[in-house]
């Protein structure tokens, strides 16, 4: 049996904004964006060459939207690895992304926290080989 994570859901306010977001700040590409009535849209970004993919699903109600942000609690809750640190950390910057933190050199890598535009907390990693 061979299994993989497909895609993960991240609640968004908004689709366009999500889609300008991870597509011109993250350099993500938009992999689909399909009507799905009643102003649903299947919206699907990754980073480039990447299996798994972000579905980006708009906020349906008051309790939907109140986790726009908080999907993770305030914890780090999603790990971007790069091959390159400094290129994407300079590029990332350039483009307006805030790090919460200067890069630090851990035993696993280097690693910097930047929130994206709704506040979840993700990892910008270079593993160590």
């Amino acid at each position: 049996m061979n299994q993989y994570i497909a895609s993960f859901v991240l609640v968004v306010a908004d689709y366009d904004e999500a889609i300008r977001y991870y597509t011109q700040a993250l350099g993500f590409e938009l992999r689909e964006d399909s009507p799905r009535g009643d102003g649903k849209r299947w919206v699907l970004v990754a980073p480039r060459g990447a299996t798994t993919a972000i579905l980006l699903a708009k906020a349906a109600d008051e309790a939907q939207g109140a986790c726009i942000g908080k999907q993770t609690g305030g914890r780090v809750g999603f790990f971007l690895h790069t091959d390159d640190f400094d290129r994407d950390f300079a590029a990332m910057t350039a483009r307006g992304v805030r790090f919460a933190e200067a890069p630090r050199h851990e035993a696993y890598g280097t690693v910097a926290v930047f929130e994206d535009l709704y506040g979840n907390r993700w990892d910008l990693l270079q593993p160590k080989p």
